[in-house]
């Protein structure tokens, strides 16, 4: 079966050095950890989640009516391009970067690739971006010309540096999709959540919208770990072992980006804990690297499917883990064609 390209443990396993995902290299998050592992699998949730609804309305200061709750991000993405398709324009703007899985949901339901969100049924966004980690540009005006836009939210608590592009206004306006299993360390715990627009709770096309997707959702998308998992996010020990864990990853963010130049690598701005690097070769060159270095336990995630070919995006990791892949790299890795690029490589070897 055709499997979409995704990061983390593959047929091999965990791997020891995984830069290949965006979860929180500090977590788990032990409050939310300890949530989970206490949670009751022997019975069903409550299947209107009314409890927890309440709980991340009240978090994000909205009204319980505008929670939409999701297996996982990818679940909603495919959920909400069917409604699309049901409903029309049967059309999708996608970033020009993007989580494979937009796309992937759009042609699964047949919604053609449009370049303007003015002629889309369904516009994706994602701030920071994936792979890149960026600020989107000209979000303001895609949300305002996109009659049904998709914000994608997941790495927000992830986010190191800058501020959002959109204030709260704008905001209300658009769908949020928020998945915080990625700021917690715990991604094997799958679940998410939407707050639909503000208007989305009014008796009219939207607030069909809201209905029409509840509608498409099997019954009890979460089980009582996911569940679990969205009570601790919203606590307040959690929120601050959050803000605690970015201070870390600020510090081993900038220890690794000075790794990877020191390679010959470079390294694109990112205001979040991962980033892509261009790393010199071809993508043809680059894929037997990546594979001898996963067979060492360290595993890069090979940024060609997001449209950089050459390119390779990291999630930040600790000290020993970079140093894991500096070793590594100037190990396997075949001479730059720069000498000068050889030469800085191992200098960096020497100054870290």
């Amino acid at each position: 079966m055709p499997v979409n390209v995704h990061g983390g443990p593959d047929a091999l396993g965990v791997p020891t050095h995984d830069f290949s995902t965006n979860a929180n290299a500090c977590g788990p998050c032990p409050s939310a950890l300890a949530a989970v592992r206490d949670a009751d699998a022997a019975h069903y949730p409550d299947p209107s989640y009314l409890a927890l609804r309440r709980g991340l309305a009240e978090f994000h200061g909205v009204a319980p009516e505008r929670v939409v709750l999701a297996a996982s991000a990818s679940e909603f993405i495919h959920r909400v391009s069917a409604w699309v398709a049901q409903h029309g324009p049967r059309s999708v703007c996608l970033p020009e970067h993007s989580y494979r899985d937009y796309a992937a949901a759009a042609q699964a339901w047949g919604l053609r690739p449009v370049p303007s969100p003015r002629d889309a049924g369904l516009s994706w966004a994602c701030e920071p971006s994936s792979p890149l980690g960026q600020a989107q540009q000209g979000l303001d005006a895609l949300v305002h010309e996109s009659p049904l836009c998709v914000l994608d939210r997941a790495y927000e608590p992830l986010r190191l540096e800058g501020a959002p592009s959109l204030h709260a206004r704008e905001l209300d306006s658009v769908w949020q999709l928020w998945s915080p299993n990625k700021a917690l360390g715990l991604t094997g715990v799958r679940a998410a959540y939407v707050i639909a627009p503000q208007d989305a709770v009014r008796a009219d096309h939207a607030g069909a919208a809201v209905a029409q997707l509840e509608a498409l959702c099997p019954s009890w998308p979460l089980g009582a770990h996911g569940v679990a998992l969205l009570h601790a996010w919203t606590h307040a020990e959690t929120q601050d072992w959050l803000r605690a864990s970015l201070r870390t990853l600020q510090g081993w963010k900038m220890r690794q980006m000075n790794l990877c130049t020191a390679l010959g690598w470079r390294c694109a701005p990112s205001l979040a804990n991962f980033f892509c690097a261009d790393t010199g070769l071809s993508a043809a060159a680059l894929a037997p690297v990546l594979q001898a270095l996963r067979a060492r336990g360290i595993k890069l995630r090979d940024a060609a499917s997001f449209g950089l070919p050459g390119w390779v995006r990291l999630g930040v990791l600790a000290p020993e883990s970079q140093d894991a892949l500096h070793e590594a790299w100037l190990a396997l890795a075949p001479v730059p064609s720069s000498p000068k690029l050889h030469e800085r490589a191992h200098e960096g070897k020497v100054q870290r």
